[in-house]
């Protein structure tokens, strides 16, 4: 799979830019509330929520009392990936992973860094059209073992995302949200019920920094985390940017690796990754390969058993040692496996003690390749 592969496949109706949305309520001034995530947005006729790919319709007609996703069908790019570049590293390693975002995002982080889709407001963008099936059978084509809903945060095209990942589940292909966990309960359930594995951004652990940095609320994240671990069958692992003087320092991180200690337990992979600057934090550095290093001693000292680094050449902090007799079993570099020492029951092969996660036997990795995809709708 070298360069880039186009696939044409003829399908009907993958694109909708007034796809009925689900989670909300009319107010009793008239407005409509989307009920997805605590923004709560309350929209007028033909007005988009704080996501801007979720509106209220504007026409007289049906339409004007609903809420509508206006990126039902519509990508901004197809890729398939390593599946540790979600990252996910306990999650059937060495696997492929075919990734796919929309646009626009429920937060407002002013470092993000993949703010070009996150942020966009041109739908140009949305070059590529797919319908869920055509995801599903794309994926299975390419031997990807899942599918990653990322680039942007799956919860706002929710809908889209969890008919894709039932189509994908009808072919044996596994689903993949790499989300800021940002949903109120209730979509959150639904969300969650048809998806396999996530990663979580807990992007820091003061309240202070959600509200000024993303717009968010810290609580919403963690009630999120909780609900994963405690109430489904999802694989999940957690994702801290550490950004430099914002969220970086020794008291922030072991208050965050002692939360996730005490509250999800010591097997939740925890990876604390590099922050580059971007978007609305230019001014700031890149953050030190020291700073890493020391945010995961820092969580292995509370307890944690996998914790890595990442956005940086790690070869120690990228690999996976068994918390039973510390043998390094998963040895990384960047998302290159280069030894491999887990049986397919997730079972140490120096001690036969268990390794958390999701595992398959294992062959030859996917390796760090990026390969760009396209899919070529075409009316019937």
């Amino acid at each position: 799979m070298d360069g880039v592969r186009g696939i044409a496949l003829v399908t009907s109706g993958a694109a909708n830019a007034r796809y009925p949305g689900r989670w909300w309520h009319m107010l009793g001034d008239g407005r409509l509330q989307c009920d997805l995530c605590p923004r709560d947005c309350r929209l007028h006729p033909g007005q988009r929520g704080a996501c801007f790919v979720r509106m209220r319709g504007e026409d007289e007609g049906a339409d004007r009392d609903r809420l509508l996703l206006t990126t039902y069908g519509r990508s901004s790019g197809f890729c398939v990936d390593p599946i540790e570049k979600k990252p996910l590293n306990h999650f059937y390693p060495g696997t492929s992973v075919l990734s796919f975002g929309t646009a626009g995002c429920n937060l407002a982080c002013k470092f993000c860094q993949n703010w070009d889709i996150s942020k966009s407001r041109d739908f140009d963008r949305l070059a590529d059209q797919a319908s869920p099936q055509t995801i599903a059978r794309t994926a299975a084509e390419l031997g990807a073992k899942s599918v990653a809903f990322t680039y942007n945060d799956p919860v706002i095209f929710a809908e889209y995302a969890m008919d894709v990942a039932d189509a994908c589940r009808e072919l044996g292909v596994q689903s993949v949200a790499v989300t800021a966990g940002y949903m109120h309960a209730a979509p959150r359930a639904e969300f969650y019920a048809k998806m396999d594995a996530a990663n979580v951004d807990l992007k820091a652990f003061t309240e202070d920094f959600y509200f000024k940095l993303t717009g968010a609320h810290l609580n919403a994240i963690l009630d999120t985390l909780v609900y994963l671990k405690h109430a489904t069958q999802v694989w999940f692992e957690i994702t801290t940017l550490l950004v430099p003087g914002c969220n970086d320092s020794s008291a922030e991180i072991e208050a965050l690796s002692q939360w996730v200690m005490k509250e999800l337990g010591p097997d939740v992979p925890l990876h604390f990754t590099a922050f580059h600057p971007d978007w609305k934090m230019r001014d700031l550095p890149g953050t030190p390969a020291a700073t890493l290093t020391r945010a995961r001693e820092i969580g292995r000292a509370q307890g944690l058993h996998y914790v890595f680094t990442g956005n940086v050449h790690d070869p120690e902090g990228g690999s996976t040692s068994c918390p039973h007799c510390h043998n390094v079993v998963v040895v990384r570099d960047w998302y290159d496996i280069l030894n491999y020492r887990v049986n397919e029951s997730g079972k140490c092969l120096e001690c036969g003690g268990e390794i958390a996660g999701r595992f398959q036997k294992f062959t030859r990795p996917f390796g760090p390749r990026r390969v760009p995809v396209r899919l070529a709708e075409k009316s019937a």
